[in-house]
């Protein structure tokens, strides 16, 4: 997937967002998330399949965003059919961290580098949307999901409406995937 200069990014999240909860939460200790990231994790059968067309569809440019790092493009493009997508180099995941700004929320804004970008993530907070909003000099989206239930055909509307209001971001084509 190629990039170009001045299309929309989307920054997207795995856990909760791609990958719903569903009453199940992310396991909190190492030894407990032995396997999450790996094929053999049975929450895999809750990812919606049809996400990934879905995703190649909308007019920017795809990136990882997610604490599953470079396993985001072993264990979760396949099951979309999406190809393998640059990954956002974020810093550790802190821990217990109310309150604060998330740990991405940085990173984002600095990949971003002015250009329009939309950030899919179920803890995105008023916070870090104040912080954004200060701090990055073009257009973004921070949209929230719901974990417990994970991105729905709602969510994609928000998206595709705001993606549909950057000047030029319909005109620019997606080069063909090969």
């Amino acid at each position: 997937m190629t990039d170009h200069a001045g299309r929309p990014l989307l920054f997207l999240d795995v856990d909760g967002t791609l990958l719903p909860y569903g009453g199940k939460r992310l396991p909190s200790a190492s030894e407990e998330g032995d396997g999450w990231q790996e094929l053999s994790n049975p929450q895999l059968a809750k990812i919606d399949r049809t996400h990934g067309p879905r995703l190649r569809e909308l007019p920017c440019d795809l990136r990882w965003a997610t604490a599953w790092m470079e396993d985001a493009n072993e264990v979760i493009a396949p099951l979309l059919g999406l190809p393998a997508l640059p990954v956002v180099d974020l810093p550790e995941a802190e821990e217990d961290a109310a309150g604060l700004l998330h740990w991405k929320t940085r990173a984002l804004v600095r990949v971003a580098a002015g250009r329009p970008f939309i950030w899919v993530d179920d803890e995105i907070t008023d916070r870090d949307r104040a912080w954004v909003s200060g701090h990055h000099e073009g257009l973004a989206l921070l949209h929230r999901v719901d974990p417990g239930i994970g991105l729905t055909e709602a969510d994609f509307a928000v998206l595709d409406d705001w993606l549909r209001d950057i000047p030029g971001a319909r005109s620019r084509q997606r080069p063909e995937a090969g």
